[in-house]
């Protein structure tokens, strides 16, 4: 892929900051970016809210859709009907849960919304990133890929990635990812500008192995202990660790052939 699959979008960071790596809509091979990606919070707001009823309103989306392999990332819609079901059937497909422990689970479609609204202030705050996987040609969602945990100071940040049962078999995890890194990876105008993503898995997760190999995350180790086993607050497995540098050479995730979600 070449970064003409990286297509800058009219508008690349509406208004709202939902969390989520869409890229501009990329059909120039460069994605122009504001100087200021993130809200100016420099002046104080001495406003006072009004608390008679919630707050579930959402920051505009900062970050632009990507685009390549057929897919489009675009930001999550904690407002749509087809969002809300992809986000809770992705978030409670047992494959999901046999290699992922979240901090909170996903039970009910409230707490799916909630979740996916969760993810929109992270955005907003530009501590994470997280894109709707869909089909280009008809805008079915397909799985969902994330910046998280992103760290200016030391410039790097956490990737992850999930696919629903339906679009397993088609590479979409890798396609995805790989679009995902390319962009937080390029520098300033051009994407996030991180120096070092990484992508850890559960010991055993062989498909997210292969994933992360194919787009140029190098295994660097194995972590002891360090995510809780499958469903479980109180015990621990091991992780394969993985990373990739804005200074590793750009790969093809076309140039493996093992199959892969």
């Amino acid at each position: 892929m070449t970064r003409a699959d990286i297509r800058p979008s009219e508008h690349p960071f509406p208004d709202h900051s939902s969390p989520d790596h869409s890229s501009p809509d990329r059909s120039s091979p460069a994605h122009s970016a504001p100087a200021h990606p993130f809200p100016d919070h420099s002046v104080p707001d001495h406003s006072v809210p009004d608390h008679s009823v919630p707050d579930h309103s959402v920051p505009a989306h900062p970050f632009p859709d990507l685009h390549g392999h057929g897919l489009r990332l675009r930001p999550w819609d904690a407002d749509s009907d087809v969002d809300l079901d992809a986000w809770f059937r992705g978030r409670t497909d047992p494959e999901f849960r046999r290699w992922n422990t979240p901090l909170k689970l996903t039970t009910d479609l409230d707490s799916a919304r909630e979740s996916l609204r969760n993810t929109a202030r992270k955005a907003a705050e530009g501590t994470a990133v997280t894109y709707c996987v869909t089909d280009a040609a008809t805008g079915a969602p397909l799985g969902q890929v994330g910046v998280n945990v992103i760290d200016r100071v030391m410039s790097c940040a956490r990737v992850g990635y999930w696919v629903l049962p339906e679009a397993r078999g088609r590479r979409v995890a890798t396609h995805a990812l790989a679009l995902t890194a390319r962009w937080a990876l390029a520098g300033p105008g051009m994407g996030l500008g991180l120096h070092r993503l990484e992508l850890g898995h559960a010991v055993g997760h062989d498909a997210s192995c292969h994933v992360a190999e194919r787009c140029g995350f190098r295994h660097e180790g194995t972590l002891r202990g360090a995510m809780w086993e499958a469903e479980r607050y109180d015990a621990y497995r091991d992780v394969h660790l993985h990373a990739r540098l804005a200074t590793d050479p750009d790969v093809s995730p076309q140039a493996t052939r093992r199959v892969n979600p």
